[in-house]
Parts: C-alpha cells; structure tokens; sequence
C-alpha cells in the first residue's frame, strides 16, 4: 500500500464528497490536517476546482494562510475605542465590517457604549437596524 500525503487525502475526499456533500467526520479530519501542509500546498488546495463551493474548507484554509493577520486584526478591533471602531463600521471598504460588527454586537450586549453603537446600527443595513431593535427594549 502506498502511503499517501494529507495533501492527496484531502484532494481525495474533496473529490469524494464534491457533489454529495461533505461528511462531518471526513470534513473535520482534513481540517486537522491543514496546519501540516506548506503554504504552497494549502494555495494549490484553496484554489482547486474541487473546493471551490466547499465555504467551511476554504475558510479553515485561508485561516491557516493568514492566520498571524487574522489574530493581530482581531486583537486590535478589540482593544479599539467604540468611537473609532463606529467610524470604521461605517467605511463599508475597510474589509474588517464583520469583525468590527461582532465586536460592537458584544459590548452593546454588555452595556458599554449602548447608545453610540445603536446610533451607529441605526444607520447601517436593515439587518443591523433590526439587530439593534430587537436589542433595545431591554436596554
């Protein structure tokens, strides 16, 4: 029997399961496996036809491709003031929108700055005036 490289078992069950679905327990093992491969390997994984509409692999794929930036971006949105996190949530164009999002989401839930962030939500989409809706009544 050949021994095969956790590249090649994860090309193998990416084609097993590309048009039938992953199974958890499959899906979960090549996930383990990622942080074993080079950088090289995990491009050639994140741009192969065969994980292109699998969103679970490519995001854990791409949180191993970046995940020094993702920890230090995630760090500094929440040791951020709220007035200066409320100033980028409002540039649609910052790429950190979602993560600035989450991040205001859990102090308005804890109470800090409640009335910046609503005023903030207020102005966003119809998905976060509602959020923030739903939110103050019980405030």
């Amino acid at each position: 029997m050949i021994d095969m490289t956790d590249l090649e078992y994860i090309f193998g069950q990416a084609k097993k399961f590309r048009f039938s679905g992953w199974d958890e327990c499959e899906l979960r093992k090549c996930v383990d496996m990622l942080p074993n491969l080079s950088r090289q390997e995990l491009v050639r994984l994140y741009r192969s036809q065969w994980i292109a509409s699998e969103k679970v692999l490519k995001e854990c794929i791409f949180n191993v491709l970046f995940a020094d930036k993702i920890g230090k971006r995630e760090r500094d949105i929440k040791a951020a003031e709220t007035v200066t996190l409320v100033e980028r949530f409002k540039d649609k164009g910052s790429g950190d929108v979602a993560l600035i999002r989450a991040e205001l989401q859990k102090r308005y839930t804890e109470g800090l700055d409640c009335e910046l962030i609503a005023q903030a939500f207020s102005e966003a989409t119809k998905k976060d005036q509602q959020w923030v809706k739903s939110r103050s009544g019980n405030k």
